[in-house]
């Protein structure tokens, strides 16, 4: 009997070890599941003894192979739906409903999407059935220094100094004591604010790529006292832009007419529609941050988007054009 029930709770424990979404590459085969269970199989039979509790798992409905043929096999836990544990699907359920009814009514669906990947298993929303894709062009993420960003974690997590070696755009190299208050990745770039030396104000922006050496320091860093990371973010502050907002007024046509309709540019967006026989289908008022990502993001609209107000962001949206039309029309390459 004792062998007996030793075997369930093998098989059991076999089985909580086996992911249910995972990449076919990435599920684990009997070596590496052996590795985590050495304890509870014989070392002289281990090998074969793993395999026949995987087959037995398999023949049960518990977990599937996933590359049939393969050497060596891999394998992918099933879910059962007769076989779930009502209560724990109920937990997980009041679980995700807080989730949502936390972060849908101020759009934070990031807040969502980190959750579930996170708990994927217990979801049932691993990487084969969910994905984040951004709009804009993906680029290869910064070359970061692992040492830094250990560094720069541990200072932050901890409220102690940083001492770094840092080499700005320009080519000049620094040794400041920065005092750490957030960090922020914005596309593929990691940025940390903080407080440069004795000063008090401003809190500066420090890309981490930039980072020749970091390291934690003695003592404990000072605290901002205007500096809010998330007022930051809806500033535009992080891109630049100190804290001044632009009354903004574009026509727009094309998907950038139905994008706004569906995904406002800000709380007190407007869309009227245009008179007939105009070029474009739609006028859009919004307060929007002044940053550089608004000029990013209407220069990635092309043709789309004629900015009317502010006048300076519309001088300088054609100058730009100008001089990318000069560039296609130039018969030197």
């Amino acid at each position: 009997m004792a062998a007996y029930k030793e075997r369930i709770d093998r098989l059991a424990m076999l089985v909580t070890l086996i992911p249910v979404h995972l990449a076919k590459e990435d599920c684990p085969d009997p070596g590496r599941l052996l590795t985590s269970m050495a304890e509870q199989y014989d070392l002289r039979a281990s090998r074969r003894a793993i395999q026949r509790d995987l087959e037995a798992l398999v023949k049960e409905g518990r977990i599937a192979v996933v590359n049939p043929g393969g050497k060596p096999l891999r394998y992918r836990r099933l879910v059962n739906a007769d076989a779930v544990d009502l209560r724990m699907w109920d937990y997980a359920r009041q679980l995700m409903g807080a989730l949502i009814r936390d972060a849908l009514p101020e759009r934070r669906l990031e807040r969502i999407w980190a959750k579930l990947r996170e708990e994927g298993d217990e979801f049932g929303l691993g990487e084969d059935k969910l994905c984040i894709l951004s709009d804009t062009q993906r680029l290869l993420p910064a070359d970061i220094r692992e040492d830094v960003l250990a560094a720069t974690l541990e200072a932050l997590s901890l409220s102690q100094t940083l001492q770094a070696t840092y080499r700005d755009r320009e080519g000049k190299l620094t040794r400041p004591t920065l005092h750490p208050q957030a960090l922020l990745q914005r596309g593929p770039r990691l940025y940390l604010f903080a407080l440069k030396n004795d000063e008090t104000e401003p809190v500066r922006m420090y890309a981490l790529h930039r980072f020749i050496s970091a390291k934690l320091g003695d003592g404990a860093a000072r605290v901002s006292g205007s500096f809010n990371l998330q007022s930051a973010v809806r500033k535009g502050q992080v891109d630049f832009a100190g804290d001044h907002q632009v009354a903004l007024e574009l026509r727009v046509r094309g998907y950038v007419a139905e994008l706004l309709r569906d995904c406002p540019l800000s709380e007190n967006q407007l869309i009227e529609e245009e008179p007939e026989g105009s070029p474009f289908v739609a006028r859009v008022r919004a307060t929007v941050p002044d940053t550089g990502q608004l000029l990013r993001w209407v220069l990635g609209c092309g043709a789309n988007v004629e900015v009317l107000a502010p006048a300076r962001l519309r001088e300088v949206v054609a100058a730009q054009a100008a001089t990318v039309g000069a560039l296609y029309r130039s018969e030197s390459r």
